[in-house]
């Protein structure tokens, strides 16, 4: 079995140690102290404070008797991984897995300073509530009860609390599965980020998405190359202007809908759950028509290509013999050669591309007791909750964890108000999660890992 617990200078917050507590009682706790946390993401190698929440998760989870171990792939870097034996050493072992780090966020432009981790209208707020401290915080909470009060899981369970994920996952998830990857040894499903949460529906029926798969990453890097000149005199071969006609023609092209099996079950249950069939020939007047809910598929039904970034030159008077492109590229599952073959058409022969991240999309299916187990614990502690399967628009570590044939699935539980645009604060402004959510979400996760 792998390593041995960790030394660690961080300190458990006074509400989540002491006197045995239960899971929804200490959650708000570990949450607010993971989100004074910053652990700020600027990609390319530059991230802060993900050594100092690997020891915090650690000493969590060895104050309750476990025993983890925090691994960095680059100094601070950090990780922690833990494996909690089950009751039967037949059965198949079961991930949780999550990230610490968090994307930048500007303090100036936040009601509620982003790193505060402070109470208000009955959430808690910072950079990172929804994005995906939140979701440690209820793993944490409830695997700390389940140890206190000696319950296992039928199966070892295991916990990756990740560095990286919100740029390539170069020093979190795929630094593990390769270096460390003996942590899995029998891992053949996990949860893990975006999924699990409320939309309510007009007749008061709360949906549940539970993600089974993921579009792609194809980050791309694109390039012009021309002729340097001085700005003054005419010049056909400006790298400038070839990398901004190609990147105009990416963005304005409008990309075919191709309904995957997974998306097509999502529409299938959201019209029953409605009570009137989505119109598949009108997606996205039927996205914008069901507000929230239809969020749950619009970024599903086509592939994407955003340009993210342009670069080029040093000076107001001075053509460059180049220029950059960055873009956010997305497909679905089966579709990645004619994604590529779109692209490369629309940029052009001048236009050279190359991967800054490339990972393949994850094909969903809801069959199988796990998204069975999965919805059956919303529905236990949720009357009102219609589980519906679904698939993301964006990435999560999961991709990372299928090269080792483990299967994700998105389920973070959460209870939410109607009226709280849970969807729109992933990377977005005063990003806050309610408490009550949070404790709901710790006794659908127990319940869950009953199961397991």
């Amino acid at each position: 079995m792998p390593g041995s617990a960790t030394d660690t200078n961080a300190s458990t917050p006074s509400a989540a140690s002491g006197n045995p507590a239960s899971a929804s009682s200490e959650v708000g706790a570990i949450c607010a102290e993971l989100l004074r946390i910053d652990t700020t993401n600027r990609g390319e190698g530059d991230a802060e404070g993900e050594r100092a929440a690997a020891e915090y998760v650690a000493e969590l989870l060895s104050d309750a008797g476990a025993e983890p171990a925090v691994v960095e792939s680059a100094p601070g870097r950090a990780s922690t991984l833990v494996r909690i034996p089950g009751t039967d050493p037949s059965h198949p072992a079961f991930l949780i897995h999550g990230h610490l780090d968090v994307v930048p966020a500007e303090a100036s432009d936040w009601k509620v300073h982003p790193f505060s981790g402070d109470v208000e209208n009955g959430c808690l707020w910072g950079r990172g509530a929804v994005d995906m401290k939140g979701s440690l915080a209820m793993t944490l909470a409830v695997v700390r009860q389940r140890l206190r009060e000696g319950r296992r899981t039928r199966g070892d369970l295991v916990l990756a609390f990740l560095a990286d994920e919100e740029c390539t996952g170069d020093y979190g998830s795929r630094y593990v599965v390769t270096e460390h990857a003996g942590w899995f040894d029998g891992v053949t499903e996990a949860i893990s980020e975006s999924g699990g949460y409320s939309v309510t529906a007009p007749a008061g029926d709360r949906i549940y998405p539970v993600a089974v798969g993921e579009r792609s990453s194809a980050w791309m890097r694109l390039t012009a190359r021309g002729t340097a000149g001085h700005g003054s005199k005419p010049n056909p071969d400006n790298a400038v202007a070839e990398i901004a006609h190609a990147v105009s023609r990416l963005a304005a092209y409008e990309w075919p809908v191709r309904l995957t099996p997974a998306v097509q079950a999502l529409l299938a249950s959201l019209g029953e759950i409605l009570g009137a069939p989505i119109d598949q020939n009108r997606l996205e007047t039927e996205a914008a028509r069901l507000g929230q809910i239809g969020k749950l598929f619009s970024g599903t039904i086509r592939n994407s290509a955003n340009p993210t970034r342009l670069d080029a030159g040093y000076k107001v008077n001075v053509i460059p013999g180049s220029a950059s492109a960055q873009v956010d590229g997305r497909y679905l599952p089966g579709l990645g050669e004619e994604f590529l073959d779109t692209v490369d058409r629309l940029l052009g022969p001048k236009i050279t591309r190359e991967f800054i991240n490339h990972e393949e999309a994850l094909p969903g299916d809801p069959s199988g007791p796990t998204f069975t187990a999965l919805a059956d614990a919303l529905r236990a502690e949720d009357e009102a909750a219609r589980p519906v399967p679904y698939v993301m628009a964006g990435g999560t570590d999961g991709k990372s964890f299928a090269r080792l044939g483990i299967r994700s699935f998105g389920f973070a539980p959460l209870m939410l108000p109607s009226d709280l645009d849970y969807q729109a604060m992933f990377h977005g402004v005063d990003e806050r999660v309610p408490l009550a959510g949070l404790e709901f979400g710790t006794r659908v996760l127990d319940r869950f890992l009953d199961t397991r």
